[in-house]
């Protein structure tokens, strides 16, 4: 009886993770909408981005006032903040301007990267296997990059680069968590919040240098837009922390490739993406890679490598 309760348990336990973490998956994939909004409400998405973070950390700061001491007693976590700017960067001004789905697909070529950045930041050498994985989600990169009116399967604008650009950076930032996990959690934390913060307002004060980015002017409508974001965004960061906490590597991994879907589905029936074969085709294969990985990491010979 007593081991039926301990099951049961830990069953409950499991499936609060997986939960938290779909959570934290769904804020993402839908995060274009409410970032579309505040373009549409005059504040571009870098501005909307460095607004929304400057409202997180604030909260962070209420609730965690000795993560800033952390943050100053730990100055390499300023690559982590560099990283993580990056990634937010080129994630949320990609969505606002690009087809979401080849966005996202592009941007979870996370996996594959995260082969090359462990063995250079790392020194992790790559295997067989997570080389094959790397070139199968190559080729479902080159699928979707191939559109009819491209001759070759290049970036096609703006979005494809920014989409690019994130996801490399997301494996820098994976890697430099890994490099530094000693450090306090609350000022990773910071961190990630603050320097993607610094980075959304840096980039946008440079774009309007180039008048690629307009002043900022956000109307009164938009308010409570960017409050809700931030609050979903410390929500998923939550779920996050609990979730990863308390599942496998690679089964947390499978479980936020469900951003693809939540990304998919919000964009098409909306109208912000389309969903032709070859996209689904490229897609599956970048899909695939990334299951593949996480499984890789979850296996037995896995754990007993790390």
């Amino acid at each position: 009886m007593q081991a039926d309760a301990t099951s049961s348990a830990a069953s409950r336990d499991t499936s609060k993770a997986v939960l938290a973490l779909t959570l934290n998956a769904f804020v993402w994939g839908v995060s274009w909408w409410p970032l579309r909004q505040l373009q549409s409400h005059g504040l571009h998405p870098l501005w909307a981005t460095a607004l929304v973070y400057a409202v997180v950390v604030t909260g962070l700061l209420t609730l965690r006032p000795a993560a800033w001491r952390g943050f100053v007693a730990h100055p390499q976590l300023w690559f982590l903040a560099a990283a993580s700017g990056l990634t937010n960067v080129g994630f949320n001004w990609a969505v606002t301007v690009g087809d979401v789905v080849r966005v996202v697909l592009l941007f979870y070529l996370m996996p594959a990267w995260s082969v090359l950045v462990a063995w250079a930041m790392l020194g992790e050498k790559p295997s067989a296997a997570s080389l094959l994985r790397l070139l199968l989600a190559m080729a479902g990169v080159l699928i979707v990059l191939k559109a009819p009116e491209s001759p070759w399967p290049v970036p096609q604008g703006a979005a494809d680069w920014l989409a690019i650009m994130g996801g490399f950076s997301f494996a820098v930032t994976n890697a430099v968590l890994r490099k530094y996990n000693h450090t306090p959690s609350e000022s990773r934390m910071l961190a990630m919040f603050g320097g993607s913060g610094l980075m959304a307002a840096a980039a946008a004060l440079v774009g309007m240098t180039q008048a690629m980015v307009p002043a900022p002017a956000l109307a009164a409508a938009g308010i409570p837009v960017v409050l809700g974001l931030a609050l979903a965004f410390m929500a998923s960061n939550a779920g996050l922390q609990y979730g990863a906490a308390r599942l496998a590597a690679g089964t947390t991994a499978i479980v936020m490739l469900t951003e693809i879907l939540f990304a998919s589905l919000s964009s098409a029936v909306m109208g912000a993406a389309e969903l032709t074969p070859r996209i689904l085709l490229g897609g599956g294969l970048i899909v695939l890679a990334a299951v593949l990985a996480a499984t890789a990491r979850s296996s037995p010979e896995s754990a007993k490598s790390h």
